[in-house]
């Protein structure tokens, strides 16, 4: 009999009570007040007043959180958008000048410079710049920001497509790309196109409207443009803006000759004379699309005995998360478009949800966002909130990471060597063709926020610009004019997380090299991939990823090195 999966307890509160909820202004304020007022007489006090907080901010967190989470799950639900609305609109702002308070009362404690300075370093890093970006004034624009980035998701998830009869969501549609009827994919691929172009004058007047709000942001912070401000924001201290010029320039010359000899080979089995946008996803030797599984439970039991052959506790952690019902796989109308794994600070366990059709895609979503998910768990214990708040290009080198570390044992999922073959070279292809295209949203968000005035015409001749630059050779989007023009409306991020996205080609790279290093060394690999997760953010970007094995470069050499190795481990297939 299989042991039935552990379920833990929130751990006890020591500051709030165990009954506290968050469910009105009134409720938190007095804790606030009391933080804020509270003497700190000595380095230990400093240290217990960073505790009681990093209690506060894990729980105002995952309350956040949830209600986030349920909003995503049914967008239809105006009880559930009114409660994330709430968080936005009435504590969010009220809390702001508190954190601004707090950042100021710790790093302005005499005690502070007898904290333990390489315990403490990074999360001191990070008050000092929260501290030099705040601006009181702005609170009302974050407020409105975050209003406005909540309509792309409503906007994108009501898009559907009518085929045969029934209504598809976007994600069901985009399944049937992979059929080998090339009239099929084409008229699929239309009826999508002219989903998004009915919405394209909507969601461009909102991109505008996001624009204008985060320059003025910047611009009370006293930076040039927003893309400064939001790369002190996000913490980027480990590189800078010129080390993500060089890094897409180097894509530009080793990655994207490789999606060109991957596209030709592609356009020649397909026997086409040109090979067209809804070309791309279909087996080239003329295999139906491949079905790993089918329905939310078959996904769930075979990513658990994946995760289980990599090592047992990765198992555990996806049977722990499925046991708690923290796990929302299916795509279904109404629900909001994407995937993502939300830590939950105070349970320590996290939510994975995605929209799962039955596709490799999704299998390689589930995989990823379960490799955020064994982040989560290995990061949990730390001791404060901020320890476990992961800068991007440490969190996505866990999911990207486990979606290589996993190859090896999709076989779970598909009864032959062949389809199990042909998985691999799919998601390898996607992987080279992946870091181009971060390069090229990467560039795009430069350009956009340098040039903040733009008009929505300059927006797309510089779409086209960029993405002709780094983008394939091969594939002919004549008739399709249009939908390339808007190509970039599709990347969510864009919208509601701007910036986040080099991170990916980052750690793409950083996921490459562990599994260079599990190939020559599983045990060895492993051991160090778990170590450099269970720091959480205690440590720089580039210690992190040594602690796993690997180096942090952006050079076109490094590139090159590991971009030959995948096309080695491609070549095989």
């Amino acid at each position: 009999m299989e042991k039935e999966a552990v379920i833990p307890t929130r751990p006890a509160r020591k500051y709030l009570s165990e009954e506290f909820k968050i469910d009105s202004w009134e409720s938190l304020e007095p804790i606030f007040d009391e933080l804020l007022e509270r003497q700190i007489v000595s380095v230990q006090s400093l240290e217990n007043w960073i505790h009681d907080l990093s209690e506060v901010e894990a729980v105002l967190s995952e309350e956040t959180a949830w209600r986030y989470i349920r909003m995503n799950i049914d967008t239809k639900n105006k009880e559930y958008e009114e409660a994330f609305n709430f968080m936005v609109t009435e504590i969010d702002p009220k809390a702001a000048p508190y954190s601004d308070k707090f950042n100021h009362k710790l790093l302005e404690s005499p005690y502070c410079k007898e904290l333990n300075e390489e315990k403490y370093r990074i999360f001191l890093r990070s008050l000092n710049m929260q501290v030099k970006l705040y601006r009181e004034e702005s609170i009302p624009l974050f407020t409105t920001l975050q209003q406005l980035q909540q309509r792309y998701g409503a906007i994108t998830g009501s898009m559907s497509i009518e085929h045969e009869g029934k209504t598809l969501t976007l994600q069901m549609a985009n399944s049937l790309l992979k059929e080998t009827d090339r009239e099929l994919r084409r008229t699929i691929y239309e009826k999508v196109n002219a989903a998004r172009l009915e919405k394209s004058g909507e969601l461009d007047q909102l991109f505008t409207e996001l624009i204008r709000l985060r320059d003025k942001i910047a611009k009370q912070a006293d930076y040039a443009n927003y893309r400064d401000y939001k790369l002190d924001a996000l913490g980027r201290f480990d590189y800078t803006t010129e080390d993500c010029f060089t890094f897409h320039q180097a894509i530009g010359a080793e990655c994207v000759p490789l999606v060109n000899k991957v596209d030709q080979a592609r356009k020649e089995q397909l026997s086409v004379d040109s090979l067209k946008p809804y070309d791309g996803d279909v087996d080239p030797t003329g295999k139906s699309g491949l079905k790993p599984f089918v329905g939310e439970k078959e996904l769930i039991e075979k990513s658990i005995e994946a995760f289980r052959r990599i090592r047992p506790y990765y198992g555990e952690c996806l049977e722990t998360m499925n046991a708690m019902g923290h796990l929302d796989l299916e795509s279904r109308l109404g629900k909001a478009p994407g995937g993502f794994n939300y830590p939950l600070y105070e349970i320590g366990v996290p939510f994975i949800f995605m929209n799962s059709v039955g596709s490799l895609r999704d299998l390689i979503t589930m995989v990823h966002e379960g490799g955020h998910a064994v982040h989560s768990f290995l990061s949990k214990d730390l001791e404060i909130t901020a320890f476990k708040n992961l800068p991007s290009e440490v969190a996505e080198l866990a999911s990207m990471s486990m979606e290589l570390l996993s190859i090896d044992q999709w076989d779970v999922f598909f009864d032959n060597e062949a389809d199990l073959n042909r998985a691999k070279k799919e998601h390898l292809e996607k992987i080279m063709a992946v870091l181009p295209w971060t390069a090229t949203i990467d560039a795009f968000q430069h350009w956009l926020y340098e040039n903040p005035t733009h008009t929505e015409e300059e927006r797309a001749e510089n779409w086209l610009r960029i993405s002709s630059e780094l983008g394939s050779d091969v594939v002919d989007w004549s008739g399709y004019e249009e939908a390339r023009k808007y190509q970039w409306q599709k990347q969510l991020h864009l919208y509601e997380v701007p910036f986040y996205y080099i991170e990916y080609a980052i750690a793409q790279l950083g996921a490459i090299a562990v599994w260079r290093n599990y190939r020559e060394n599983p045990e060895k690999a492993l051991d160090q991939y778990e170590a450099a997760l269970s720091l959480g953010y205690t440590k720089p970007i580039g210690e992190i990823y040594r602690t796993a094995g690997i180096e942090f470069n952006f050079s076109q050499e490094y590139v090159r090195e590991l971009m030959e190795f995948v096309w080695n481990e491609y070549s095989k297939l």
